[in-house]
């Protein structure tokens, strides 16, 4: 419980009680703060936090989190801030906690095929060390370079391989947590096969910082590819994306790695107005998609690779397609996917979305939707595209014209769920659900579902420390 001395709430007393437990960087306190601690990418400054720590160990997490719960203080955990549905700005009086100096890889078990890694270490750090081992740290995303390994597995983070490898949370064998009053859980399983009662660990994926707050990890890696094949192809139809998929499927037994899909108006701005973004195929096609065979042995890779396509133009699933002849034109290719990132610049203001509906549903749904938006605001601009092939789409939605004052976003986000809602499908696929997507959560959740939520939470975090007002409210 908390504690019931109103003295020692007083902000003062709580700084004077941090400085006590941690290093002179481990505390940023009043106008010491940094500004990147307030926002997300792209996002407005959040209120200021009442302080900034960057602990350096579990035990620095958890003597944090003791004082805090003890005096009733809000704490709100940080990894690399790339999560974009708010989970992790500071709502004004909050302790930011940073993972940020908790950071390496602390085994590699080449036995195992296990990494053990600190939840501060960037995505990229990790996929670096394990590919200077041998292996394939298999979670992508373009934010490789920022996002941090604890924040990934708090979302549950996809990406661009989600198809072969599945989701963070595929990844995780352990994991190490602390609780809101500084009980350290740690669960560092390194098998597969583990029956031995509850599996704890999936408590805290995707639970974005409201359940514990994740210092380590145990990883799966994957073997690493010796050769990538990769090609662009265009498609006539949204039936032919799923007959392609299937085809490709089937064919490469497994190597399929990567498939992206990009409607025609993504194709069409992307080409035409990011600068270094070269279009490989003409435009006018109503789908582009990029795939990737990831495998082992280039000599057979490659003919097999090339007979699926082949079979597949013959077939009429493809209209034209261009297969990229080095690695060099390989990222040239995903140069057109991973042009998203410029789009809150220079789209701005706009309104984005990450949903997920049933796979044989989603050309259906893109075009409700555009109808939707269309029959409300018959100047948008629309654009369509995502990882298809696990059912992930993304949306940016934007208004000629409009200014950040005018730009009816809440509108638009309660259109969009709306279609998400009558196509059974998910208000969040890979970013969570943080303060922006809270609103509509009911959207994709049931009441008793909700209600288990809730249990959790107060199970785990009775004083509400933890992230309080993100992903739903306690009621």
């Amino acid at each position: 419980m908390t504690d019931s001395n109103p003295a020692s709430k007083a902000p003062g007393a709580i700084l004077e009680a941090l400085a006590a437990l941690l290093d002179g960087p481990g505390l940023q306190a009043g106008d010491a703060i940094e500004t990147r601690f307030r926002k997300d990418w792209y996002a407005p400054l959040g209120a200021p936090p009442l302080a900034v720590v960057r602990p350096r160990s579990s035990a620095e997490v958890a003597a944090v989190l003791a004082l805090c719960n003890r005096v009733g203080q809000p704490v709100v955990p940080q990894g690399g801030l790339t999560g974009l549905a708010g989970a992790a700005t500071p709502a004004g009086g909050e302790v930011v906690l940073s993972l940020e100096r908790m950071r390496g890889v602390e085994e590699i078990d080449t036995q195992a095929g296990t990494m053990t890694v600190l939840a501060g270490t960037t995505l990229q750090a990790a996929q670096d060390a394990a590919r200077e081992a041998g292996w394939l740290l298999a979670v992508d995303l373009g934010a490789r370079g920022s996002c941090q390994i604890g924040g990934n597995i708090a979302t549950n983070a996809g990406g661009n391989r989600v198809i072969r490898y599945g989701m963070m949370r595929d990844q995780v064998l352990g994991l190490e947590a602390v609780l809101a009053d500084g009980t350290v859980v740690s669960s560092l399983n390194k098998m597969q096969k583990n029956n031995a009662g509850y599996d704890v660990r999936q408590l805290f994926i995707g639970s974005e910082g409201t359940l514990g707050v994740i210092t380590r990890a145990v990883l799966r890696l994957a073997p690493l590819p010796a050769a990538t094949q990769t090609a662009l192809c265009a498609l006539s139809g949204y039936g032919d994306v799923v007959r392609l998929l299937r085809h490709a499927q089937q064919k490469l037994s497994g190597r399929l790695s990567a498939f992206e899909v990009m409607w025609a108006d993504f194709y069409g701005v992307v080409t035409t107005q990011v600068a270094g973004v070269r279009a490989p195929l003409p435009a006018g096609h109503p789908f582009y998609v990029l795939l990737d065979l990831q495998g082992n042995d280039a000599a057979q890779d490659a003919p097999a690779f090339e007979g699926m396509l082949e079979a597949a133009m013959e077939a009429g699933l493809i209209q034209d397609a261009a297969v990229a002849a080095s690695h060099k034109e390989a990222q040239s290719f995903w140069q057109l996917r991973d042009a998203v990132a410029e789009f809150p610049v220079m789209w701005a203001p706009n309104a984005a979305f990450d949903v997920s509906l049933p796979i044989g549903r989603i050309g259906d749904f893109a075009d409700a939707l555009r109808a939707r938006v269309l029959a409300t605001w018959p100047h948008a601009e629309l654009v369509n595209f995502g990882h298809v092939g696990d059912s992930n789409l993304h949306v940016s939605v934007r208004l000629p014209g409009a200014t950040d004052e005018d730009f009816p976003e809440h509108e638009i986000s309660g259109a969009v769920y709306a279609v998400v809602r009558d196509f059974q499908g998910s208000i969040s696929a890979e970013h969570g659900i943080g303060f922006h997507k809270k609103p509509y959560l009911h959207c994709s959740r049931s009441p008793g579902e909700l209600a288990l939520m809730r249990l959790l939470k107060r199970s785990l975090d009775p004083n509400n420390i933890l992230s309080p007002g993100r992903v739903f409210d306690l009621g």
